[in-house]
C-alpha cells in the first residue's frame, strides 16, 4: 500500500484552488490526496457519477477541518499540554512511517529492467496482451414489438451522421433502458458480455447500421445501432512496455526487499 501510494502520487493533478477558508486555500490536489487515501489507491475504479459526489463530500470535510483548526488556534488549544503531548506522539510515529516510505521508494528506484528483459517478457506472454473483438453500440429498449418496428421505420431512410443523430434523439425520448438519457450508449463491450440474443445480433452487424428487425430479450424489444467495431488484436510492445516494466520491477522488488530484510534482521539486536 505504501508503494502504491508513492507510485500513484505522480499522477495526481496539479494544484488548483477550489475554495479558500479564512485565507487558507484548499486545492484539487488536497481533495485528490484525501480520495487516494480513502480508496487505498483505487480512485480510478470509482464510477464517474459516484466520484463527483465523493469529491464534494471530501471538499466539505476539508472545509470543516479548516474551520475547526482555525477556531482551535484562536481558543489556545495548540498551546495546551494535551495537544503538545499528542502532537509529539504523532510526529514520532510519522517520522518512522515517512522513513519507511522513502526507504522503500529508494529501493524500488534502484531496480532497473533492461530492454532485453522487457522484450523477452512480451514475447513469452503475448496472450496476456490479446484484446477480443469489441463493439461500440447504442440501443433503444421498448416494451412492444410494434413500438420497435415504428422506430426502425423512422430510421430506415437515414444513414451516416444523420442516422446516428436521429438514433440518439429517439433513444433519449423513447428508450426505457437506463442508457436512454445517454442516447442509448452502451460503450464498448466484447463477446459474451450481453445476453445471448443481443450479443449474437450486434456482433453480426456492420458499423454504422441499425437492426432491420427488433431483437427480443427478457428485457423487452431492442433496436440496435452499431457505432464502431474493433477487431481482435494483440497490443504492440510499445503500448505495453511501461506496464511490463512496472510489473517486472515489482517482482524484482519483492526479492530485493526480502533479501535486504533478511540481511538487516541478521545485523539487528533482537531479544
Amino acid at each position: 500500500m505504501l508503494l502504491s501510494a508513492l507510485l500513484l502520487s505522480g499522477s495526481i493533478a496539479a494544484a488548483q484552488t477550489l475554495v479558500t477558508v479564512n485565507g487558507k486555500a484548499i486545492t484539487q490536489e488536497d481533495v485528490n490526496t484525501e480520495l487516494m487515501s480513502a480508496t487505498q489507491g483505487r480512485l480510478n475504479q470509482i464510477p464517474a457519477d459516484r466520484l463527483e459526489t465523493f469529491k464534494k463530500q471530501v471538499l466539505q470535510q476539508l472545509i470543516g477541518k479548516e474551520i475547526i483548526f482555525d477556531d482551535a488556534k484562536k481558543s489556545g488549544i495548540l498551546n495546551s499540554p494535551e495537544y503538545k503531548a499528542e502532537y509529539n506522539k504523532l510526529i514520532n510515529r510519522m517520522k518512522k512511517e515517512l522513513a519507511v516510505q522513502v526507504w522503500q521508494k529508494k529501493l524500488l528506484d534502484g531496480i532497473k529492467i533492461s530492454s532485453k528483459e522487457l522484450k523477452e517478457y512480451y514475447n513469452k506472454n503475448k496472450d496476456e496482451f490479446n484484446e477480443k473483438e469489441s463493439v461500440h453500440a447504442r440501443h433503444i429498449l421498448v416494451k412492444t414489438e410494434d413500438e420497435a418496428k415504428k422506430i426502425i421505420s423512422e430510421l430506415s431512410s437515414l444513414s451516416g451522421e444523420k442516422l446516428k443523430a436521429k438514433f440518439i434523439e429517439l433513444a433519449k425520448s423513447k428508450s426505457t433502458g437506463p442508457s436512454g438519457p445517454k442516447g442509448g450508449d452502451l460503450g464498448y463491450f466484447t463477446q459474451g458480455q450481453m445476453v445471448p440474443a443481443f450479443n449474437a445480433k450486434v456482433f453480426s452487424m456492420k458499423k454504422g447500421t441499425v437492426t432491420k428487425e427488433p431483437v427480443k430479450t427478457q428485457f423487452g424489444y431492442h433496436v440496435i445501432y452499431v457505432e464502431d467495431k474493433k477487431p481482435a488484436m494483440t497490443k504492440k510492445f510499445d503500448e505495453v512496455k511501461t506496464f511490463i516494466e512496472q510489473r517486472l520491477k515489482m517482482e524484482k522488488f519483492k526479492k530485493v526487499f526480502k533479501d535486504k530484510m533478511d540481511e538487516l534482521q541478521k545485523q539487528a539486536t533482537i531479544k
